[in-house]
């Protein structure tokens, strides 16, 4: 080749090269995030979530794109904004718990999807193992069932007195069909009796505390939902008021429950950007294995207590990570 010939072409290749770079660079990630509460209640974990991936180089805006769609506690709107996001043809399918991650596995079968957690991902349906999760779908799990009947023996623990407790249920959350057997179990070995009340939305919460009261009940078990989740003052003040004891995750406790077992959250949906980059890299769902949560904390709630004349054994204290005064 001539040497004037050679310049050429290499001017040519210098001249393509930052438009290849270029083009390259913008390339964006698009995420679709379908959410079963409001977006404001939702405020830390979804900024829990994008440090994540900001932590793994990602800006939003300039190489990925989150669009969000919100049920706003109507569980009856999830497979239509799921169908929404699907029509946008986005890149990765994020969501959360089992009703959100259901949704969006009747959605398609094709796009990836993560959930940010699920409280028991197999026996929900959702993948078909932990290590080879199948099809379209994985994330973090954490075993719900288990960690309810946790509660159950810290509150029997606390309070040995208590005969009767309450589980507060969403009827449309499938997962309250897994978790009750083996609450069921573990109340039988602690000889506690316990009792299901039901609320779809906060507008029944009280007609469901005044049930309680009526019924007798000695305390509450909680278990997670968007919706429980999404209104914890409202839940604390309706507890107060009827000075019913509660147990449920460590934000419950935090509101004001007197106990407080349960995972970090936040820490679930910081690690959900792994799973999202993994699969914008091109690994698949399928081939990806579903976590378990491996971080648990125990709350208690001293000024609760208080308030509620109960004296927590030392046997508990000891054992606290965290004590609310």
């Amino acid at each position: 080749m001539r040497r004037r010939e050679f310049i050429t072409l290499l001017g040519g290749v210098a001249a393509v090269w930052p438009i290849a770079c270029a083009q390259q660079a913008e390339k964006v990630a698009r995420i679709g995030f379908l959410g079963a509460t409001f977006a404001s209640s939702w405020a830390s974990r979804i900024e829990a979530f994008e440090s994540g991936l900001r932590d793994l180089g990602y800006v939003q805006g300039k190489n990925i794109l989150i669009e969000s769609r919100w049920a706003e506690e109507q569980y009856d709107q999830l497979p239509a904004l799921a169908a929404e996001l699907v029509r946008l043809k986005v890149d990765v399918l994020l969501t959360h718990g089992t009703p959100g991650t259901l949704a969006a596995k009747r959605a398609t079968t094709d796009i990836p999807i993560v959930f940010l957690y699920s409280g028991d991902a197999v026996a929900a349906g959702l993948v078909a193992s932990l290590s080879r999760p199948g099809g379209n779908i994985t994330g973090s799990t954490y075993f719900l069932p288990q960690l309810m009947a946790k509660r159950l023996e810290l509150l029997k623990e606390a309070m040995p007195h208590i005969t009767r407790v309450a589980i507060l249920v969403k009827p449309d959350n499938p997962l309250f069909k897994s978790t009750l057997p083996v609450l069921e179990i573990a109340a039988n070995s602690l000889k506690i009796e316990l009792q299901q009340f039901g609320a779809h939305s906060p507008s029944e919460f009280e007609v469901a505390f005044l049930a309680m009261a009526k019924s007798h009940i000695d305390a509450i078990v909680f278990q997670e939902d968007a919706v429980f989740l999404g209104n914890l003052r409202a839940i604390a003040d309706l507890a107060a008021r009827q000075s019913l004891p509660f147990a449920g995750s460590s934000e419950f406790a935090e509101a004001g429950a007197l106990i407080g077992y349960g995972v970090d959250f936040l820490e679930l949906c910081r690690r959900a950007a792994v799973f999202v980059d993994k699969i914008v890299r091109g690994a698949k769902p399928a081939d990806v294995p579903v976590e378990q949560a491996t971080k648990f904390e125990t709350v208690l709630n001293i000024r609760a207590a208080k308030l509620l004349g109960v004296t927590i054994p030392t046997s508990i204290l000891l054992r606290a990570d965290r004590v609310i005064e």
